[in-house]
């Protein structure tokens, strides 16, 4: 059966021969169909991925993603500038024979020597410096020394000054007119355009990345170093923004087109650390929401979100089930109709084991709905041209499952693995019906109130209650609304200046601006994205000087680019999910002011664009040569490029980086949507069902609940049929998605659903939005509340500053203004 939403659904498949479906290939038997299918299209009965989600990937690795695989000849330049450096103020000793003092002393005259007019000479002292942050390799024996004394070097290096002396000279590297002029000027930008950026942001990463990791074996001075950087990074040092927003300025300015030399992805991932480090990371957030919710005097969580998850198992993918490969080559109907008793006997017992077998929740026995045909023409078009940044791409239809014939042990669920919720909107809206049902008219929001209605009613009020959850956000909206209607009795609100709170403050202004750079550079990065020639060029600091003339060269070139990207996507998609997820916890204004402007710039449809290609092949694409990852390339010598060396890959079952892309694109695509019914209707009208559907092939627990949350939202606009044809994806909704008590999403009759209410809806938060922001972060002579000078005198007595041309004609506007206008005084005092 061919894939409903892929390119060419229902034309006959070919043969082996190039024959079509219509020709009978030959009577070779179900099995050597399942086999010739296998070997045209590759076995992708996706194992269950032994993938543990966190913040980030191993140190390791995160360190290895700073490099492309053209720097690798930089680590042997780094390693000579130092060199050449030390034997001039060090005799006959190594960097890992002196003492504490003795390195504390070298580096300061290290930093002495990078104050120099010479561009030249700044660079060699930066290359030292950096030689430094990446572990002395050329003293080491193994990675994990290299890794150690990486660490050790950058702690050194931050107790000395270096960052703030780095900060400085990435200012200066910004502000190179020079630099960005003569970028503008090239036909074609490489890597040599960046030298100076990238030796700066690697050795800011690496302090970053190396001083953030938190290890028991860390002594109390690092712990205490660790928290005055996190200090200095998150608030304002010597009247001068946090360094977040520097780094953010400069993703607009690449985006703009006025620094197309910038290193896009050293930018990137610098600044996913730095707010990582200083925000904090996922099990961070979950303490302060714990916190928080103490503080504001509601009820203790009844889960911990993130163990529930782990604690998951992933369901089986859609599948081609044996039915499916005998319907394909199955004999004509007239000879079927002595076996139709048998059929129906295994159909009944195959769904009885349905109910209970995980693995066959998402079996695809159900014929293509009308939604999913159609979902390449229009959905494809309708993606690309709201996003208006895409040529149509084709798209590769993901290869069938194999069939599981072996018999395995019928799994019996234990139980729902999240406990329901209901909102105080559910409540109210139950007891309105329930009244209007009973005795004709309604009471507004009481919830307390129960005369008149029948005893299974006060039992399912009761039952409703008991499991009514009341959100941080719900507490943060109702206390605006007060602080709107009694802006002089509340007085003025108290804002506690967290590392949270002073990045909005100072993303604010220009936070449109940051969301639409974002977006741009995650379009330009999706593997689904053409390269077109207008479109921002993301690969300055990935191509050489010189591009490859042999194949193998050109391979490695084509496996650098497409990690390059990935990276990219990785860096871009973590750091949306946590600016959202902080905001949100800070207040729910914040978040929604940056949901708003992302979905503003398209940010639902491009999502959309980069799932619609064979996600399974996506996860676990091996866009890597592990001989060429830092640390390993430091320590062994580059092998002679052939073609073993570069497969020879790591040997996991998938790409980390990749499934912790999608995984956070999926949680970016739900914060959006959550509760947001025109949204909702978004991901209806670009036919977003079959994507998602076929991004459960992938055997992950964690990506699978994100999509089934997402069918979920929107499976009361699809419509009957739809629902109908795709029962086993609503059972597995049931089994893994939270519920909601009274919510009806299985059968559409949600009165928050209908259409004329959408417009409407955005309107009245984008209203809300405004106002807050007017109200917690405008100057107070712009407030309608502010004093007033009725002192006639002091107010003549101010000064303006009037217009240039004003000097210049003052005379004619007396002239023509006040001596030639007659005044009748007495009709001005009767007037007045």
């Amino acid at each position: 059966m061919e894939d409903p939403a892929a390119p060419g659904a229902g034309s006959p498949p070919a043969d082996g021969n190039g024959n079509g479906k219509g020709k009978q290939a030959a009577p070779k038997g179900r099995e050597a169909f399942r086999s010739q299918r296998r070997e045209s299209e590759g076995s992708v009965d996706c194992p269950t991925l032994e993938f543990e989600y966190g913040d980030s990937d191993g140190h390791a690795a995160e360190l290895s993603e700073l490099y492309s695989y053209t720097e690798n000849l930089e680590f042997t330049t780094n390693r000579r500038c130092f060199e050449e450096d030390f034997k001039t103020q060090v005799q006959g000793k190594e960097w890992l024979e002196l003492e504490e003092d003795a390195q504390k002393a070298y580096v300061m005259g290290l930093l002495d020597r990078l104050e120099v007019v010479s561009r030249e000479r700044r660079l060699k002292v930066a290359r030292a410096v950096l030689y430094l942050a990446q572990g002395t390799f050329g003293e080491c024996d193994s990675e994990v020394d290299v890794l150690h004394w990486s660490r050790y070097n950058c702690f050194l290096l931050y107790q000395m000054g270096t960052f703030s002396a780095f900060l400085e000279l990435l200012h200066m590297e910004i502000d190179n007119s020079q630099a960005c002029s003569s970028a503008l000027r090239k036909p074609a930008i490489s890597i040599a355009d960046s030298t100076e950026l990238r030796v700066l942001l690697s050795v800011m990463y690496l302090m970053v990345e190396n001083i953030r990791l938190e290890r028991e074996t860390d002594s109390c001075g690092w712990r205490t170093a660790r928290d005055t950087f996190r200090t200095e990074l998150s608030f304002s040092m010597h009247n001068e923004e946090p360094f977040a927003l520097l780094l953010f300025s400069m993703v607009t300015k690449f985006c703009s087109g006025l620094a197309p030399h910038f290193p896009i992805k050293k930018v990137l991932l610098l600044l996913w650390k730095v707010v990582m480090f200083t925000l904090g990371g996922f099990e961070h957030l979950q303490a302060l929401k714990v916190q928080k919710r103490a503080e504001l005097g509601l009820p203790p969580l009844a889960e911990d979100s993130i163990q529930v998850v782990k604690s998951m198992r992933a369901a089986s993918p859609p599948s081609y089930t044996l039915d499916l490969g005998e319907s394909q080559l199955a004999p004509p109907p007239s000879k079927l109709r002595g076996r139709r008793g048998s059929r129906r006997q295994l159909l009944t017992k195959q769904d009885s084991l349905d109910i209970y077998n995980e693995r066959d929740l998402f079996k695809t026995e159900e014929p293509a709905t009308e939604e999913e045909e159609e979902s390449t023409g229009d959905g494809e078009r309708t993606l690309d041209g709201e996003l208006d940044l895409l040529e149509q791409d084709p798209l590769v239809p993901p290869p069938p499952s194999q069939t599981l014939l072996s018999a395995e042990r019928v799994a019996f669920p234990k139980g729902l693995p999240w406990a329901p919720k209901v909102r105080q909107k559910d409540i109210e809206h139950f007891l309105e019906m329930s009244r209007n049902k009973f005795i004709g008219f309604t009471l507004g929001q009481d919830t307390d109130t129960l005369v008149g209605l029948p005893r299974p009613i006060h039992e399912s009020v009761k039952t409703l209650k008991q499991h009514k959850y009341v959100s941080i956000a719900d507490v943060q909206i109702k206390n605006e609304e007060e602080l709107e209607k009694c802006p002089m009795s509340l007085g003025e609100e108290m804002v506690p200046e967290t590392p949270c709170e002073i990045l909005y403050q100072g993303m604010l202004y220009s936070l449109p601006q940051y969301m639409i750079a974002l977006l741009k550079i995650l379009l330009a990065a999706a593997p689904t994205s053409k390269a077109k020639t207008d479109s921002i060029n993301i690969l300055a600091d990935v191509l050489p000087e010189e591009m490859p003339i042999t194949v193998l060269q050109s391979m490695k070139l084509g496996i650098d680019v497409n990690r390059h990207k990935e990276i990219i996507v990785k860096s871009i998609s973590a750091l949306l999910l946590l600016l959202l997820k902080h905001f949100k916890l800070n207040h729910i204004y914040q978040f929604e002011y940056v949901s708003q402007h992302l979905v503003f710039a398209n940010c639902i449809p491009l999502i959309l664009k980069f799932f619609n290609q064979n996600i399974l092949s996506y996860i676990t694409a091996k866009n890597s040569i592990s001989v060429l990852d830092y640390p390993c390339c430091t320590i062994q010598d580059l092998p002679e490029l052939t073609t073993e060396s570069l497969e020879a890959g790591d040997n996991n079952q998938f790409c980390w980086r990749n499934l912790f892309s999608c995984i956070n694109l999926l949680r970016l695509l739900n914060k959006l949507t959550k509760w947001k019914h025109s949204r909702t209707m978004m991901l209806v009208v670009f036919k977003s069902a079959p994507i998602l559907k076929r991004a459960l092939k992938v055997k992950q627990a964690m990506l699978q609940l994100y999509v089934l949350k997402l069918l979920k939202i929107q499976t009361k606009y699809l419509g009957r049929q739809w629902r109908k044809s795709n029962m086993k994806t609503m059972s597995a909704i049931y089994q893994k998605v939270r519920h909601r008590m009274n919510d009806d999403w299985a059968y559409g009759n949600d009165i928050d659903a209908r259409p004329w209410d959408f417009q409407a809806e955005e309107c009245t938060l984008r209203a809300n939005i405004e106002a807050f922001n007017s109200r917690r972060y405008d100057r107070p002579q712009d407030s309608e509340f502010s004093p007033v000078d009725n002192c006639l005198q002091s107010v003549l007595g101010q000064r303006l500053d009037l217009p240039e041309d004003f000097h210049y004609s003052y005379e004619l506007w007396l002239e023509r203004e006040v001596f030639s206008q007659p005044i009748c005084w007495e009709e001005l005092l009767q007037n007045h």
